[in-house]
């Protein structure tokens, strides 16, 4: 990664920004995400205002945002749980570089940062996330970070006919 890109914690002000990060990065990587590009296009900003402002206090609850210049390039949410019997979990999701910043370690820049927040929320203890199988530059950067494949859902999602397994990771903090 380069000095002239930066990461924070985005907030409500930065929805529009998000927003248009998500449509393109759905757009050009169908088969990495779950949702639909053409369906999350029609969908207004105002529905990622709760991933934008739900800070915990006790911490695990955020979306982190790289920026270069003014232009927001990269994102990763962490989601923790708010049951009472599983508040020690959160979810890593949306982990998301625009097309023309690939392989410059935005991803890993923002995995590195979630970690060190999720390892300071009190009482969190485990992430998961899940990735699509044959995405082998996102797996390979899970399993550098510690993660480790504790399952697969076969036919988790279905992209223009074709079917693909997404597989589940853990990282115990």
């Amino acid at each position: 990664m380069t000095g002239d890109v930066w990461i924070r914690t985005l907030a409500a002000d930065d929805i529009d920004a998000y927003k248009a990060l998500r449509d393109r990065t759905l757009a050009d990587h169908p088969s990495a995400f779950t949702s639909d590009a053409e369906q999350e296009r029609q969908r207004p900003a105002s529905v990622h205002r709760g991933r934008l402002e739900a800070q915990r206090a006790d911490g695990g609850h955020f979306t982190l945002g790289a920026w270069h210049g003014e232009r927001l390039v990269g994102a990763l949410s962490c989601e923790r749980e708010t049951r009472l019997k599983a508040q020690h979990v959160a979810h890593l999701a949306g982990m998301m570089v625009a097309s023309d910043q690939q392989g410059r370690g935005l991803g890993h820049a923002l995995l590195e940062q979630a970690l060190a927040l999720a390892r300071r929320a009190a009482g969190l203890e485990l992430l998961t996330l899940s990735v699509t199988d044959g995405n082998t530059a996102a797996i390979r950067l899970y399993e550098r970070a510690g993660f480790i494949r504790y399952g697969t859902l076969p036919r988790a999602i279905l992209v223009a006919g074709r079917y693909h397994a997404k597989h589940l990771m853990v990282l115990t903090l």
